[in-house]
């Protein structure tokens, strides 16, 4: 039976992605900066752990008391939605610290026993607003995109190991706390010179006719997590799949 270790499980993608896996008879390590076991079924394939991905010993902690997985799944992230030019550059750390150096950081903590097993997947999740320039994510676009680059290359030196590196891109998700969690990180991030040109684009985030829903993303991080091909990207949601399409024609 196989083991998964997910980050960021407290709600969202992160808590469907280890609702799925259990259903497909893994054991689960599922985690979460403050642990709420009750948000998970009640199973012995499924364990809840502490893990604070911009904290080294917090790290060092969850990998150590997890034990041998054989795939990791980097879902944590936090967003920010807002003009650039009104956003601190502390907010942009912030950003950064979860998303794209926490990802970093798991990955490092766990990469040693996949390459000294010779298997092992990481699975990272980013998002679409990799796949097409978007208004008002100019931050969080960075942060992801980093990601993007990291794990293509990162794929080629562990496939030397017989280890395996993924991206999930999951569209628009107006289903999770996204806005919700990052309400405060977003106060005062639009100006009054910008709320002409926020308007509408604010307006059409709460009016879209085709999105993602959690459980898209939970499959399609399934299918990348047991993927044999050695592709690399895979896009989750109708949203995501429409970017791929035009980008491919």
């Amino acid at each position: 039976m196989k083991t998964v270790l997910i980050t960021g499980c407290s709600s969202g993608y992160g808590l469907e992605i280890a609702r799925h896996f259990h259903a497909q008879g893994w054991k689960v390590v599922a985690t979460m900066r403050t642990p709420r076991p009750e948000l998970l079924p009640d199973s012995d394939r499924i364990r809840v752990l502490a893990l604070d991905v911009t904290n080294p010993q917090s790290i060092a902690a969850a990998i150590a008391a997890a034990g041998p997985i054989d795939v990791l799944v980097n879902n944590a992230g936090v967003g920010v939605v807002g003009a650039f030019e009104a956003t601190p550059m502390t907010t942009v750390r912030e950003v950064f610290e979860t998303n794209t150096f926490g990802v970093m950081a798991v990955t490092q903590a766990v990469v040693p026993q996949f390459r000294e097993r010779g298997s092992g997947v990481v699975v990272n999740v980013t998002s679409s607003a990799t796949l097409a320039p978007m208004p008002l994510a100019a931050a969080y676009t960075a942060s992801k995109s980093a990601i993007e680059g990291f794990t293509g290359s990162l794929a080629l030196e562990l496939d030397f190991f017989g280890v395996a590196a993924k991206l999930v891109e999951p569209g628009y998700g107006p289903g999770t706390n996204f806005a919700a969690n990052g309400a405060s990180r977003m106060d005062g991030l639009l100006p009054q010179e910008y709320l002409d040109f926020a308007a509408p684009v604010m307006a059409g985030f709460g009016n879209v006719d085709v999105f993602t829903m959690a459980s898209d993303v939970a499959e399609v991080v399934y299918e990348a997590a047991t993927d044999t091909s050695g592709r690399l990207r895979f896009a989750a949601g109708p949203d995501a799949l429409a970017l791929v399409a035009v980008q491919s024609e």
